[in-house]
């Protein structure tokens, strides 16, 4: 895997090349990764597994017409054919008004911000194997655990780099590390599955193997002899595990290329209440550490911490260069580039801040209702908000948490949800996307 500085030697290369040949503008990205895992079931080694990657992606303008092309080929004679490849292609392509680079004058210049990704440690493969062993060990150990789908442990390492023909080059490194378990309780039809996971940047931030493995076992002992519920309208309550997934939605309904297509459900919201007065959403690409932190965008733009949803509103859309200018707006800050393609957009460290009440002050009045902890399936309508997911949980009743409920179904349309939804205070910064548990009034639950 190369190094970022010479990463942006071999792009610098190629988009010379390009230009060379006539192309009037010209980017390129590359991606390098290599990671090591280790599956463990039953106390035994299954798999080791080691993979390295690199690839690059040019893409060149003549006009307004435009050209990709990928390679993972990183040699000089490789890159040269890939460019000559990519102006080709260009030359017959059909004209896009809206095709370009980022505005020059928008790029950052760096210096980047200190987001210390990258610890630089190297994990041996027996240690990964240690900790997979440990995490499966430790919830083996559960009582009512009978059977185990597995343990792994990751670590690996990542290089991007982003260089453009009006100004732009920049490249980071980031480290990923993971430990998680899969595991079941109880036996014949009874049985229940279910898993824990941790990931971080840096590997003294990982949670313990044995932490999360306990944790493991003990979801799955949790969810034995779940409860039959009677179809109904009742609160429901998505723990933290799973509220994120609603963020996910949002950010869906907010990109440019939706926006511009028409075929959201917030596509009229801008500059509305779309959530209560109070609740914030926050994308956070410069949290120190952070899982999807990056120092600029995929176009070169620099990125800083926003307020999507500021006291219920939402405040603007995420966009690439390419969506601000059919949109007559400016590019956010949010673009997201793969080797093989344009620019889309993506959140980064996004999350929704805590709320005023206590997990159990949340539930306290709820005489009848449910607490999701799995969701199942993608019953999502993006153009109508439409929203029926299959889940397991548990049911809660007269405010306090009771049996396990199984093969239910939440449904509601997320315009609603959003507009009844209650955050709790317990907020941690666990996952990519975060939200603390949230509690969504008038759902309907469909029971078997």
């Amino acid at each position: 895997m190369l190094d970022p500085n010479a990463a942006l030697d071999r792009l610098d290369h190629a988009i010379a090349r390009a230009k060379a040949l006539g192309a009037d503008a010209a980017d390129g990205v590359y991606f390098g990764d290599m990671s090591s895992s280790v599956h463990v079931r039953l106390g035994e080694l299954e798999d080791i597994g080691r993979s390295e990657a690199e690839e690059i992606g040019i893409r060149v303008f003549i006009g307004q017409r435009s050209a990709n092309v990928s390679s993972s080929d990183l040699s000089a004679a490789a890159l040269a054919a890939a460019a000559e490849r990519a102006v080709a292609m260009a030359r017959e392509a059909p004209e896009d008004r809206y095709a370009g680079l980022a505005p020059a004058e928008r790029l950052t210049k760096g210096p980047w911000p200190t987001l210390d990704i990258d610890d630089g440690a190297d994990i041996p493969v027996e240690a990964l194997r240690g900790r997979a062993l440990a995490a499966e060990e430790a919830a083996r150990a559960v009582e009512g655990v009978s059977n185990s789908q597995g343990a792994s442990a990751s670590s690996g390492r990542a290089v991007y780099a982003l260089a453009t023909s009006h100004g732009f080059a920049g490249a980071y490194s980031g480290s990923s590390y993971g430990v998680s378990a899969s595991i079941i309780a109880g036996s014949g039809d009874a049985m229940q599955r279910d898993y824990a996971y941790h990931s971080a940047r840096h590997d003294a931030d990982l949670e313990a193997p044995e932490a999360v493995g306990r944790l493991a076992g003990e979801r799955a002992v949790s969810r034995l002899s779940p409860v039959k519920l009677a179809t109904g309208a009742m609160p429901v309550v998505f723990d933290p595990r799973v509220a994120g997934s609603l963020l996910g939605h949002l950010a869906g309904a907010i990109s440019g290329s939706t926006i511009t297509r028409g075929t959201s459900f917030l596509k009229d919201s801008l500059g509305h209440d779309i959530f209560p007065q109070g609740v914030t959403v926050v994308d956070d690409p410069l949290r120190v550490r952070g899982l999807r932190s990056r120092p600029f965008d995929g176009e070169g733009l620099p990125t800083a911490r926003t307020r999507l949803i500021d006291s219920g509103c939402l405040t603007g859309w995420l966009l690439d260069s390419a969506s601000a200018r059919q949109l007559g707006s400016s590019p956010s800050g949010h673009a997201s580039r793969g080797v093989s393609g344009p620019p889309g957009v993506s959140t980064s460290n996004l999350y929704m801040e805590a709320g005023e009440l206590s997990r159990s002050a949340l539930i306290a009045d709820i005489r009848r209702g449910v607490l999701v902890t799995e969701l199942i399936g993608q019953g999502v309508n993006g153009v109508t908000g439409d929203y029926s997911r299959g889940a397991a949980g548990f049911l809660i009743e007269d405010g306090e948490i009771a049996g396990a409920v199984a093969e239910i179904t939440v449904a509601g349309n997320l315009k609603s949800m959003f507009l009844n939804l209650t955050p709790a205070d317990d907020l941690v910064f666990r996952y990519a996307v975060n939200a603390p548990t949230l509690r969504i009034e008038g759902m309907t639950v469909a029971g078997a």
